[in-house]
């Protein structure tokens, strides 16, 4: 009967587990699409959520109003510069294809002198030049069935820009939520983990907190200063669109190292079009001023918040970008550290087992001699029978 009962038991477990991985499964398959905009949006709200406390408790506004402020307040911040990197991107590429059809057209494309003297691709340059400018409507229908034949990029191009505008949508949308609810599921959560781990799990939770808030002001406050020094390069040096390069730079510098690939491309740009000064000014900038920003704030307000090893950081960083994407610049970070976190536990809870072998080993050692020397002596003592 015992053994009926057992093997009863048994099935309804299996049958739970079973039932509650397949759950697990179509939720994860509903909400798949959704995880990347609900973490941009935790990101978000975490970060700003002192200035949502202060419209809520301060000024005493609802929590819906206050939610709706600061939903509105983000949307403005990401959208509007985003409006016109679009409309100053659409711009530049306009003039620059209707300036390249038209010289097609009139037979006269060329490059800067000092490209055609680059040495193994430079004859070739002249040579391509050359046979574009004797013949520019044959040239002209080539690019045409060319454009035709890689319609399909344009259409893949087209979706990935209308997905990512969608995952913006609905990171706004959900971040309104998390503004007005985020404390209670905080709570939730928090009771949920504790529920499966324990107490310890509050440690973790800080670690978290403190890594990603310290992971985006260091990374935002860089990207941002190199920007703004990157922006004023570009307008003394005279570089076309500083605004878009300003905006592109930003967007660059939230990778560790990134900067140099803008404003050193944008500098040898300037070289090539017969503008030494400008482009060499630049590249001096870009080195003094630029780079330094990013080899002073990042580490500083990273590790000294953190007190994680910057190159946790960095490594986390990196690695999160490659397995996550973009999100991954956030995530990266803070699932280092929690695996740090825990680490350190470990070794606080066992450090007496782990650093105190050798001298327990010694100490044993130490008694057998004793002993050894202590039963030479009663052999010694002992008199003799005869």
């Amino acid at each position: 009967m015992i053994e009926n009962w057992t093997k009863e038991v048994v099935i309804q477990r299996l049958l739970a587990i079973t039932l509650l991985v397949a759950l697990f499964i179509l939720c994860f398959q509903v909400v798949q699409f959704f995880i990347v905009p609900a973490l941009w949006a935790a990101i978000l709200a975490y970060v700003t959520f002192p200035i949502y406390k202060f419209f809520h408790k301060k000024a005493k506004f609802g929590p819906s109003f206050s939610a709706g402020i600061m939903t509105v307040s983000i949307s403005l911040i990401i959208g509007v510069p985003l409006v016109i990197g679009v409309f100053i991107l659409q711009q530049e590429a306009l003039s620059l294809y209707s300036n390249f059809i038209y010289r097609i057209k009139a037979g006269y494309l060329d490059v800067p002198e000092s490209i055609k003297d680059l040495p193994v691709i430079g004859q070739q340059i002249k040579d391509t030049l050359w046979r574009i400018n004797q013949n520019p409507e044959g040239t002209l229908e080539a690019f045409r069935n060319w454009i035709q034949s890689h319609l399909y990029y344009g259409k893949v191009a087209l979706d990935v820009v209308l997905s990512s505008l969608t995952k913006l949508g609905m990171a706004l949308m959900t971040l309104f939520f998390f503004y007005r609810d985020g404390i209670s599921l905080v709570r939730q959560i928090r009771q949920a983990l504790r529920n499966i781990i324990g107490n310890r799990i509050d440690g973790y939770i800080d670690s978290v907190g403190m890594t990603t808030r310290a992971v985006v002001y260091g990374i935002g406050l860089t990207a941002l200063a190199q920007a703004l020094l990157a922006g004023v390069g570009y307008y003394f040096a005279d570089a076309p669109s500083p605004i878009l390069l300003t905006i592109l730079t930003f967007v660059i510098a939230l990778i560790p190292f990134g900067t140099p690939f803008v404003w050193g491309a944008v500098s040898v740009w300037l070289l090539s079009q017969g503008q030494t000064l400008e482009g060499i000014g630049l590249g001096l900038w870009g080195m003094l001023v630029v780079s330094w920003v990013d080899n002073l704030i990042r580490p500083i307000v990273i590790s000294g918040a953190t007190k994680i090893p910057f190159i946790i950081i960095f490594i986390g960083v990196l690695g999160g970008l490659t397995a996550f994407g973009f999100v991954g610049l956030f995530i990266g970070p803070v699932v280092l550290a929690i695996g740090l976190a825990v680490w350190r536990e470990w070794i606080s809870q066992h450090e007496n087992e782990i650093f105190a072998p050798k001298e327990r080993t010694l100490t044993n050692n130490q008694m057998l001699l004793k002993f050894d020397e202590y039963d030479q002596d009663n052999k010694n003592d002992k008199p003799n029978k005869s």
